[in-house]
């Protein structure tokens, strides 16, 4: 699969600015639009029927409620809406309860839209209207709270989840203005059953489906075709082409493509008897040198994070020399390390601890800094360290690793070169992997055992 990609994308390079750049510029790795849109809504009616039910009885929540306005939607949002829908429609509010395991979850859309049939939209259009300093003001959506207030009082939940948290973005879309309109319209007896949902809503956004890890395989192949396109002398030519170019090839490689980035990409140099000071912030690429690369991708609403180690060949070189492959081959060893440790049941401090201890007793110089990943870059769930943070991340770091959620393994080995004459060269790796129902870990993909090689 990889030749493939790479082939198109030489192809298609081949033809940029010529009679047939229009043909081949119709290349969609994934799929049209609509393709896309299908699949995901696919994912999204299994997601809310297997994934929601047992999280919202683990963490003892039988009613959800999730306000939002228009461009301030709650985090949980793009998780539980079509792929067709981009923003809330005025004031909207879901609603999940829990209806016991024979009838299941029942989901409520207020002032909103039934998600092609995931949920059941109700909509008041009753125009609300106060007394503001003087003034009559229309309440913009309030009528809905009003709705809310009766979907409530028909259902009597015991308990309520809100997304409130001081540890996780994720869990915390209520604003303070929603809260107050939600508290107005429900009154003590139902606000006093409201209960911090936090976990629920980031093991939602973490977990993920069979279907989507296949469709997260493919775009990890894209990834590494891309990335070995970059670093190669079809990009590169030592001695005029700088990082910036480099970095620029990326973005306008991923836009040809019709892909999406989450993050602007990096591209660095490592350079014999040079420091980084030395070298400055874009340095021309040259011969002897060592790249590294720090790329993602956006489809089908999940992302990618890769960091991947390039170098530049010396005349008469057909390979790295040994002493930067020792280095690559320490930060593997750190990967072997953090993916032993990363099983379900497990907070990200646990495996960060374990597996800095295991790195230090096979004397390896490294940090971790390993986070989720999915449809957010930097995703739900437990971090695993912060590069400032090798001590343990309180609170991030607290929260398990559960079944069916992906990480992005990053981290640094860092080692003295002989041929560099003990220079400390940075073997800096990121590598997609994902985690069964099974609670196995494995590579998205694979991950780099060699450099990516500028002939």
């Amino acid at each position: 699969m990889l030749r493939i990609f790479a082939i198109v994308l030489v192809v298609v390079a081949s033809f940029a600015g010529s009679a047939g750049a229009q043909e081949f510029s119709f290349y969609r790795p994934f799929g049209t639009l609509r393709d896309q849109a299908e699949t995901q809504q696919r994912w999204l009616a299994k997601r809310m029927d297997t994934v929601l039910p047992p999280l919202m009885r683990k963490y003892g929540i039988d009613m959800w409620v999730v306000p939002m306005r228009e461009y301030n939607e709650d985090p949980v949002f793009t998780s539980i809406v079509a792929p067709t829908t981009f923003a809330a429609r005025r004031r909207t509010i879901y609603v999940f309860f829990d209806r016991g395991s024979d009838k299941g979850i029942e989901r409520i859309a207020l002032g909103g839209t039934s998600q092609g049939g995931v949920f059941t939209a109700v909509r008041s259009t009753k125009q609300v209207e106060a007394d503001v300093a003087g003034r009559q003001a229309e309440l913009w959506g309030d009528a809905q709270w009003q709705v809310l207030k009766e979907v409530v009082e028909a259902r009597k939940p015991k308990v309520i989840g809100v997304n409130v948290s001081r540890n996780f973005a994720f869990a915390d879309g209520l604003t303070a203005g929603e809260e107050e309109g939600m508290r107005e319209a429900l009154g003590v007896e139902w606000t006093r059953r409201f209960k911090r949902a936090e976990g629920l809503p980031v093991d939602l956004i973490a977990t993920r489906l069979p279907e989507e890890a296949a469709a997260f395989e493919k775009m990890t192949q894209l990834v590494w075709a891309i990335i070995d396109t970059a670093f190669s002398n079809r990009v590169i030519a030592p001695g005029k082409t700088r990082t910036s170019d480099v970095v620029w090839w990326f973005r306008q490689r991923v836009n040809d493509l019709g892909l999406g980035s989450w993050f602007q990409p990096s591209v660095s140099v490592q350079r014999k008897g040079m420091t980084a000071e030395q070298l400055g912030d874009d340095p021309i690429i040259q011969r002897g040198d060592v790249l590294h690369c720090d790329f993602g991708l956006v489809a089908t609403r999940l992302n990618t994070d890769t960091q991947h180690m390039g170098y530049v060949l010396n005349a008469g070189e057909t390979d790295a020399p040994a002493g930067l492959k020792k280095a690559l081959a320490n930060s593997n060893k750190l990967q072997d390390i953090l993916m032993a440790q990363t099983r379900p049941g497990r907070t990200g401090n646990e495996i960060l601890a374990a597996s800095l201890a295991a790195m230090r007793s096979a004397s390896i110089d490294g940090t971790v800094y390993t986070h989720p990943i999915g449809v957010h870059g930097h995703g739900a769930g437990p971090l695993i360290g912060l590069w400032d943070y090798q001590e343990g991340v309180p609170g991030r770091g607290d929260h398990t690793v559960i079944a069916n959620m992906w990480f992005s393994i990053e981290l640094q080995a860092t080692t003295p070169v002989a041929e560099w004459g003990g220079q400390r060269v940075r073997s800096a790796q990121e590598e997609d992997m994902v985690i069964g129902a099974d609670g196995v870990a494995r590579w998205a993909w694979k991950r780099q055992t060699e450099f990516h090689l500028v002939k």
